[in-house]
């Protein structure tokens, strides 16, 4: 049977702990000041089995404002809420800022559960709160009486919470995981366990998390969930971690573990807020995401929209519900949208108007619209962000790109390769680092993957094969000649210079394999070397340098040279005393 999530909300006193105890059995205040005090500080948890066979875990909350942040931490990962009114008292305070919070986190799912039905007729109670809730996320939730000192209606909020729970979207198993902890301790013989609720994904021991924060790689040595171990758990699910690779007091609440990989760390987000106008929000905020409370400071943008700097680093992904909360004024101004987790940096004058305008068409993970936004992203990044990437090609690598960019990168990419010829004509085909700079792209590889006839790409350079300048063939034309007249009588620095040919020139030469640099100022043609080598095996083994320069019909200067050469290609070796020959004996 499935297992499910509610958390508990409403003012201080008005019986969410009575009544979780009535449905559950359970006590769910932990601690003896709870207790001594009668009043909820902190997080209690607590299951029942309901009538379908179907069990249900409560999260019940703090009701008093000191403790809202307690509270928030607790509703924050949970899909549902039972909404809790006295009838003896009517509306409160608390019960107005937990709807709030409910509304801000985008919660639809829930009950509005009146108690102490009892001590006081809950029709008045009951249609005060639905007015309260009219207009909000839970508006025209089912309503349920009940007295968590007599046991009257708790029938029928068993039987609300299984319609409540039949009603919840199907969670999705292969999400990834993010964890957020609402308690860390030290169990003897175990080591560090963590809790928290598992809104998507599944957990299962042996599994590798990480710590969102740090980076930090965890292993999951064991689970549990409702007081039962398991090797598996699929969301929605309270869930106790017990981990390998982490000590407790690394971990509290606020942290969250997470599948590695997936989720893009940051402390700058671009967001949409409900609530409030953007102008009237304070400059500091606590922003309230899982169980996390961050501070974060407020910059407008647009008339919904703003930037967020969060003090501390989160584990956020696009289309993320969070909530903002001024705890001087002890009020929700507003919820928020997450709309970018790695929002572009605003330096130029107009800028965030820019911005602005840019955010007022985003609405949640759109892979078409961030690849237009960003023009080139990595599959993984976007994945990081929350964008499914699904069903598009990469243009290289893992390289996503905008249709439109990537055309008009090509058409760029002729321009920049004619530039570059007419201003190296001894050298028309273009280095690809110098494309990829002129291009301002992040990888070489995507200036490669750009190439279209007529363009071709060998040897690290881009070029159209218009090949070198006639100027320049001719007068390679009569170096060439001389060559094959004298093949080892490398022309001097005179001759090269009498035809034009400069190092830039010759340089060309080489990279087109119409010449061979032996050494700097030698340069032969390329099928010298086979010549040379046949040449030098006539001789009697082995020879000397003098020997080889006769043979070949050359000067010294071309000889030493030479010989280095056919020794560092392996054609030649030399021996200790000097001499050299072309055996490998």
């Amino acid at each position: 049977m499935s297992t499910w999530v509610v958390a508990t909300a409403g003012h201080v006193d008005h019986g969410k702990s009575t009544l979780v105890r009535a449905l559950t059995g359970m006590e769910p205040d932990r601690w003896a000041e709870e207790r001594r005090r009668g009043m909820t500080i902190d997080l209690g948890f607590a299951w029942t089995t309901l009538p379908s066979g179907a069990t249900v875990a409560f999260v019940d909350v703090p009701g008093h404002e000191r403790f809202v942040p307690n509270m928030l931490a607790g509703v924050g990962p949970v899909p549902a809420a039972l909404l809790v009114v006295a009838a003896d008292e009517g509306w409160k305070p608390q019960s107005a800022e937990h709807l709030a919070a409910l509304a801000a986190l985008g919660v639809t799912h829930g009950l509005l559960v009146v108690t102490r039905s009892d001590l006081a007729d809950p029709a008045a109670a009951t249609a005060q709160a639905r007015g309260e809730l009219a207009g909000t996320s839970l508006a025209g939730v089912e309503a349920v009486a009940v007295s968590g000192a007599t046991g009257a209606g708790l029938d029928e909020l068993r039987a609300a919470l299984d319609r409540l729970g039949a009603a919840l979207p199907a969670p999705d198993a292969d999400a990834p995981v993010r964890l957020w902890i609402d308690r860390s301790f030290t169990v003897r013989g175990s080591g560090t366990v963590v809790t928290g609720t598992l809104g998507a994904g599944r957990l299962a021991a042996g599994s590798e998390l990480e710590v969102a924060a740090t980076g930090r790689a965890v292993r999951v040595r064991g689970l549990q969930s409702l007081g039962v171990p398991e090797s598996t758990v699929d969301a929605v699910a309270r869930v106790a971690v017990n981990l390998r690779g982490v000590e407790r007091d690394a971990l509290s609440r606020g942290d969250a573990l997470v599948t590695p990989g997936r989720f893009t760390t940051t402390e700058l987000i671009d967001v949409r807020v409900h609530g409030d106008p953007v102008a009237d929000l304070p400059v500091m905020v606590v922003l309230h995401v899982g169980s996390a409370a961050v501070p974060a400071r407020i910059r407008p943008l647009g008339t919904d929209t703003a930037r967020l700097r969060l003090d501390r680093p989160l584990p956020l992904h696009v289309g993320d519900r969070a909530l903002l909360r001024d705890p001087g004024l002890h009020r929700v101004p507003g919820g928020v949208t997450v709309l970018d987790v790695a929002p572009p940096p605003l330096r130029r004058r107009g800028a965030a108007a820019a911005r602005a305008v840019e955010l007022s068409k985003m609405d949640g993970p759109d892979l078409p619209g961030e690849l237009r936004r960003r023009h080139l992203a990595r599959a993984s990044d976007l994945v990081r962000m929350g964008v499914p990437v699904g069903g598009v090609t990469p243009v290289a690598g893992e390289w996503l790109a905008d249709p439109a960019h990537w055309a008009a990168l090509g058409g760029r990419l002729v321009s920049e390769v004619d530039a570059y010829a007419a201003a190296h004509p001894v050298e028309p085909d273009a280095p690809v680092e110098v494309l990829r700079q002129r291009l301002g792209l992040p990888d070489r590889a995507l200036v490669e993957a750009l190439v279209r006839a007529p363009l071709t790409v060998h040897d690290g350079r881009i070029g159209t094969g218009r090949g070198l300048p006639e100027r320049l063939l001719r007068a390679l034309a009569a170096v060439r000649a001389d060559l094959e007249r004298s093949p080892f009588a490398a022309p001097e620095a005179g001759r090269l210079a009498e035809l034009g040919l400069g190092p830039k020139e010759v340089g060309a030469a080489v990279k087109a394999r119409l010449l061979l640099r032996i050494a700097d100022g030698i340069v032969l043609l390329p099928s010298a070397v086979d010549a040379a080598v046949a040449e030098l095996a006539r001789l009697p083994q082995p020879f000397t340098v003098s020997s080889a320069r006769q043979a070949l019909g050359t000067s010294r200067r071309v000889a030493v040279p030479l010989l280095e050469f056919l020794h560092r290609q392996g054609r030649t070796r030399q021996l200790a005393d000097g001499r050299h020959t072309t055996s490998t004996c």
